[in-house]
């Protein structure tokens, strides 16, 4: 009578202990008095698919081997330090069935188990799962199984304009689809800076031909997702003068004359990777748009990360209030402040002044520069201020 002995689930495979009553304990050595049988990947195998079959307990020298109607031909099992082990592929000819499978040491069976085997599945390439959307930054991973009869090649690549370059599909027989040996798998990272967008993605055979296309859709997160971490202020204003900076910044109420400068000021408890790079501020009242850099300084340091750049006002421009706006997380976020332009200031020469700095001079806020960088600056202030006494 069998004894089953375990039955557990374990990498999406079920594993199988049987013992065999046609071996007693003399004859297969085994201190449990019988022989088990393992099988990993017994239920649900399509033809093609391996199964990992382990016999334990025969100690005794000679062949020992498996055979099936789902082998082409008898097994001979491989001698382990944990016993006898051997890895077969169903036929690709097997029709869905379940199917008697026995171990045979020394001429004669000492153990016996089922096999059962479904339907061959058409070739099938996944990207996403449906309805999934990725984000800028994610890795994204994808896998082509070709297991169906009359399919060849083992050499696959996947472009996208979203990826940074192609990316190789490999079969991997140490990971939990080891019983799939044509299970081609391989993982591309989406670069942060990737927009929104619907994708192509574009899977290649051997000879560069075109296997199969998918969509790959991109959206980064957005104030209300669940996965959203932005914690933007701003924009905020301060002084292009002396002795201003970041800390004295205002949202509103903040007053430059035409033809002045003003620092624009943004912070980000959880800025995107890249936004240096991309963080910029707009105003119809803005000569140009103004990109905004990383604060680096020491007096950053314990804030939020901040970002800042010195606009300057256009000429001639009207008093009034005029929108400075800042986009970032790729868009999603926007906010905008209201800066109030003013008449430009008169100078000696009755012209309007060319900063909203004293005398006309404008000192700007140095962000990351060194003692004898900022030493400079006030020694510039200082001798303009002279020349301007004179």
């Amino acid at each position: 009578m069998r004894t089953a002995v375990a039955a557990v689930l374990a990498a999406g495979a079920l594993w199988l202990a049987g013992g065999a009553g046609p071996a007693s304990a003399d004859e297969g050595g085994g201190g449990d008095g019988g022989v088990h049988l393992l099988l990993n990947s017994a239920y649900d195998n399509r033809p093609g698919e391996l199964v990992d079959i382990e016999v334990q307990g025969i100690r005794t020298p000679g062949d020992v081997t498996v055979s099936s109607p789902v082998f082409p031909r008898p097994v001979r099992l491989a001698l382990r330090d944990d016993g006898h082990h051997a890895r077969p592929a169903i036929a690709m000819t097997t029709e869905p069935g379940t199917y008697p499978l026995k171990v045979r040491a020394g001429g004669r069976v000492v153990a016996e188990e089922r096999v059962e085997v479904k339907p061959s599945e058409r070739p099938s390439f996944s990207v996403t799962s449906p309805g999934e959307v990725l984000r800028p930054g994610e890795r994204l991973w994808m896998s082509y199984d070709g297991l169906y009869p009359g399919e060849t090649g083992r050499s696959f690549a996947v472009s996208s304009p979203a990826f940074r370059a192609p990316v190789r599909l490999a079969h991997d027989p140490s990971s939990t689809d080891w019983n799939n040996p044509r299970l081609f798998s391989g993982a591309a990272e989406l670069p942060p800076g990737t927009r929104d967008g619907t994708y192509k993605v574009t899977l290649y055979g051997p000879g560069g031909r075109v296997v199969d296309e998918k969509p790959l859709v991109v959206r980064a997160a957005r104030p209300g997702d669940r996965d959203y971490v932005g914690r933007a202020r701003g924009p905020a204003f301060f002084g292009a003068s002396a002795g201003t900076g970041p800390e004295a910044a205002r949202a509103r109420g903040h007053r430059v004359p035409a033809g002045g400068t003003v620092n624009v000021l943004w912070r980000d408890r959880s800025p995107d990777p890249g936004e240096e790079e991309r963080l910029t501020a707009t105003s119809p009242a803005f000569e140009r748009p103004v990109r905004l850099r990383r604060d680096d300084t020491k007096a950053a340091d314990g804030d939020d990360p901040r970002y800042f750049g010195p606009a300057r006002i256009r000429r001639g421009l009207a008093p009034g209030s005029y929108a400075v706006t800042v986009s970032s997380h790729h868009g999603r976020v926007k906010k905008a402040a209201k800066l109030q332009v003013t008449e430009a200031a008169a100078g000696p020469s009755g012209r309007g002044a060319a900063g909203s700095g004293a005398s006309g001079t404008t000192v700007a806020y140095v962000a990351g520069g060194t003692t004898a960088g900022v030493l400079a600056a006030a020694g510039l202030g200082v001798l303009l201020r002279r020349r301007a006494a004179r």
